[in-house]
């Protein structure tokens, strides 16, 4: 019964969800057959409790109460037909949820049924709508597309040519629509072909291009400013004055946007610093600290009011190399909270380790780190890496040593961890341990161990390294 889909799907919704389901399954105009909510009932029991029992097709159907004997094609049929309402439902919330396709569906029905008493009011309160959503996205034109044209159709404009129809209205919705779109896709399609080998054809495009170069009429359109900002600091990563304007436009517009998409726009701002850094700009890590204190001020980070765990840690990092050590330890301190619960201890213990092994003060890494053990791999990685340093900086050699056999250890039992991501920390492990056998100004011994390091290439932590290798010299 567990290793069913139905049984899967069900383990997706939380109490409240599997609550409005159940009032779902319960409404006579969805569902009229009683054992579908019975067999609904019994597989979320199921999936609440604690003690989890065998339970066979035949038991779970001795258990609905069913007279005749066990039937295979009906049972099937059961859970084919529950599923199928939970497909309905769930396509219900995603209706539900958006109150301007409603109105618009609302201005295409009362059209079939030619109720005109209702024509001006559907209207009024569809545009009503629209005016109220906070949001100018791609979705947003295509909506008032929607709305313009069925009421296009709503008014018979195509009989009345005497009178001004919508035309105009349609047409440039339609425009915006499209053209944000297009610009949102082919960014995407060119920022894949940087990491892997795909070839896309999205048509059009030297056509809108040309078109947007020539005419700023649709770049006063959010959508449509933003996504070619966006293309462009793609395309053309040289000229660094896309990146600034596409900063300046996230900045005006970034609320215009439902947060995942807007995230993700913050997340081509953050991108062009990072391969920036990545090739010596390091005035680009001030712009990337400028841009997530952004998306903190407008709350655009905290998706579904939770911090996540990952880019709690990215904030941190930069600030910790801009020097930021009092904006850390109060960033911790105010936005820790909004962490998931499950993540929220290592996340906090991991951090503070990072903000005093940056202020040097390396018993409290110790304090922090020396009886964690994180589930996350890049965690675990990081904080060993972590204590690996600080033990030698502290000269703590026996506990360093003792760390070298752990991590090692810990390294071979990690079977889905790339191997060329192995062999950096057991580069870092071998090159350290080295280091530790290597008396100061030895100066032959030290030149061969950075050469050795520098042929390897692959190590952990390599800058740390060889910055310890410079202060033996």
């Amino acid at each position: 019964m567990r290793n069913t889909k139905l049984y899967s799907i069900l383990e997706y919704f939380d109490k409240q969800e599997r609550a409005r389901l159940r009032k779902f399954l319960n409404s006579p105009y969805f569902n009229k057959n009683q054992t579908l909510v019975a067999l609904f009932d019994l597989l979320a029991a199921d999936i609440q409790s604690d003690k989890k029992q065998r339970l066979e097709k035949e038991d779970v159907w001795i258990l609905l109460g069913l007279e005749k004997e066990f039937d295979d094609v009906r049972f099937r049929k059961y859970y084919s037909d529950l599923l199928k309402l939970i497909e309905d439902f769930l396509r219900l919330q995603v209706y539900e949820a958006d109150p301007v396709r409603q109105a618009a569906d609302l201005i295409k029905a009362i059209g079939y049924k030619k109720m005109e008493k209702l024509y001006n009011s559907a209207m009024k309160n569809a545009r009503r709508l629209s005016t109220e959503q906070p949001y100018r996205h791609a979705h947003y034109h295509l909506q008032q597309y929607l709305i313009e044209l069925y009421y296009y159709k709503l008014m018979e404009f195509e009989t009345r040519r005497s009178e001004r129809a919508n035309m105009e209205e349609i047409s440039d919705n339609l425009d915006a629509f499209f053209l944000a779109e297009k610009l949102r896709l082919y960014a995407s399609a060119l920022t894949q072909q940087q990491y892997v080998a795909q070839e896309y054809r999205i048509k059009f495009m030297d056509e809108i291009l040309a078109y947007l170069r020539q005419s700023n009429e649709h770049l006063h359109t959010p959508a449509v400013a933003v996504y070619f900002q966006v293309l462009l600091t793609v395309s053309e990563q040289d000229r660094v004055e896309h990146y600034f304007k596409l900063k300046e436009l996230l900045d005006q517009y970034g609320l215009y946007f439902p947060k995942d998409e807007a995230l993700e726009l913050y997340g081509s701002a953050i991108n062009y610093c990072i391969r920036k850094i990545n090739r010596g700009q390091q005035e680009f890590l001030e712009e990337l600290f400028i841009l997530y204190n952004q998306l903190i001020d407008k709350e655009i980070i905290f998706l579904n009011d939770e911090f996540s765990p990952w880019d709690f840690r990215n904030i941190v990092v930069i600030a910790l190399r801009l020097g930021r050590y009092e904006w850390v330890e109060k960033f911790i301190h105010d936005f820790n909270h909004k962490i998931p619960e499950i993540y929220r201890d290592n996340a906090v213990t991991y951090n503070l380790a990072q903000l005093y092994f940056y202020q040097k003060k390396y018993d409290k890494v110790i304090e922090q780190l020396r009886n964690v053990e994180y589930e996350d791999a890049t965690y675990n990685l990081n904080s060993k890496t972590m204590l690996l340093t600080t033990y030698y900086e502290t000269e703590e050699f026996e506990p360093l040593y003792s760390l070298f056999e752990s991590f090692r250890t810990y390294l071979n039992r990690q079977k889905e961890l790339p191997q060329y991501r192995k062999e950096q920390y057991k580069n870092l492990i071998k090159f350290t341990k080295k280091l530790t056998r290597i008396m100061p100004g030895d100066k032959a011994a030290l030149q061969k161990l950075k050469d050795e390091i520098n042929a390897t290439g692959n190590v952990a932590s390599l800058s740390w390294l060889m910055e310890k290798v410079e202060e033996l010299s």
